[in-house]
């Protein structure tokens, strides 16, 4: 079978077919890739039946030839596009997740180091599943909180993974239960994990939760958990990333439960790694391109800005971070990356390659690129990187830090599979 070149398998074209997965609906390249990602193991059963109708309906015959064996080459086609990506499902898994509110992996990523198979995820950005896709081969479930995406859960599988947007509960005069959390993204949450009872659960959310509406979100969140589902979750705890091996000061807070005929009732997140980092080992080994570093009036607009903040108390303002220094928190606009930084005198071509005010400044001040967002959060140099700048910023920003996410789900899975 040819393929046009430079396209996609997704889009390839002969004289007898042509399969055109970028124009499906975002439920049926789910459905579809989430089929052959599981075609080795049982869990395909849970999405056949409408991956096969997906198939035939974009299956369009160029000459009158049998279907069967048009539809078989169209899928082992297929499977070859999943199958070939940077990080595949590891041979011999150990368990099952779900992974909700994706992102772009970090935390597949950390479980399929760990021997884990993903048999559903979901993520409503478009550029997000773009990134996914890029990695995994799988293009996400959309809007988790629409019953029929919720319907193509699986059952069976051993831990939910989930970092959830946190959103204020309307509870006062109320027990604070299930019931107390509808319209919030954690309601859904709930809800799968009363529907499926994994074996754990894994959830990730900013620090700030656990002042969040005074502490009553995050006291919401564990009642339901304990009391109204059954889990034993023990207190949850902040884990700064910049303890397991990446240079990022990142506090995160990670809550954990366990379903309680698993028989685990106590538990212990993970000790700090004793690895020294710094930017330096993270830092790029060649010299970035000219549109990294900042314009002369960028850079003055930055020290008038902090200026202005310092005269009245505040602390706010660009900060540049040394090559033996740690980096702040990436957080998604400007403030994360003007917070972040660096020196680079080692660019030679002040050429502007972009429309910028002014010229490139001379003291090799400029912004972190995506890649070392990426290694920040501990993503491999394999890690695919597909969209723009713009789009690549906001996804590392918006991620979980993977070495300390697989830390503390090596601790999970010890008492789960151990049980």
């Amino acid at each position: 079978m040819k393929r046009k070149d430079n396209m996609s398998i997704f889009e390839f074209d002969d004289k007898r077919f042509q399969i055109r997965l970028l124009e499906l609906k975002d439920e049926k390249k789910a459905v579809l890739t989430h089929y052959l990602h599981n075609i080795h193991n049982g869990v395909s059963t849970h999405y056949k039946v409408d991956a096969l109708k997906v198939l035939k309906e974009y299956v369009e015959y160029k000459e009158e030839d049998n279907f069967s064996m048009v539809a078989e080459e169209a899928l082992q086609q297929l499977l070859f596009e999943v199958e070939n990506v940077p990080f595949p499902t590891p041979d011999n898994y150990k368990f099952k997740f779900i992974d909700l509110f994706a992102g772009i992996g970090g935390f597949r990523i950390a479980m399929q180091n760990l021997g884990g198979k993903c048999v559903f995820t979901s993520e409503w950005d478009k550029e997000a599943q773009k990134t996914y896709r890029a990695n995994f081969g799988e293009i996400p479930f959309g809007d988790i909180t629409k019953q029929q995406v919720k319907n193509y859960i699986p059952d069976n599988f051993d831990l939910l993974c989930a970092g959830f947007p946190c959103q204020a509960f309307s509870i006062a005069g109320k027990r604070g239960g299930f019931d107390d959390t509808r319209g919030t993204l954690f309601f859904d949450v709930a809800e799968i994990i009363k529907k499926h009872k994994p074996k754990a659960i894994f959830l990730e959310n900013v620090k700030g939760l656990r002042s969040h509406d005074k502490g009553k979100t995050l006291e919401t969140i564990l009642n339901v958990l304990r009391n109204d589902l059954d889990y034993f979750v023990p207190d949850p705890q902040v884990i700064n990333a910049r303890e397991f091996g990446v240079p990022q000061n990142r506090e995160r807070i990670y809550i954990v439960g366990f379903r309680k005929d698993t028989g685990v009732s106590e538990f212990e997140y993970p000790k700090p790694t004793k690895k020294t980092v710094k930017f330096a080992d993270i830092k790029e080994k060649e010299v970035p391109a000219t549109k990294y570093f900042l314009s002369t009036q960028y850079v003055q607009t930055l020290v008038n800005h902090k200026a202005r903040h310092e005269g009245k108390g505040n602390g706010f303002g660009y900060e540049i971070i040394p090559d033996d220094g740690i980096a702040n928190a990436i957080v998604v606009g400007g403030m994360g990356r003007e917070r972040n930084l660096v020196l680079d005198h080692r660019i030679t071509d002040f050429t502007p390659t972009t429309h910028i005010k002014g010229t490139v400044n001379r003291e090799g001040i400029r912004k972190m690129t995506p890649r070392e967002w990426a290694r920040l959060q501990g993503f491999p140099d394999t890690y695919v990187i597909p969209v723009a700048d713009a789009s690549a910023y906001k996804q590392f920003g918006n991620s979980v830090a993977v070495p300390a996410i697989q830390a503390t789900a090596m601790k999970i899975l010890e008492l789960i599979l151990e049980k």
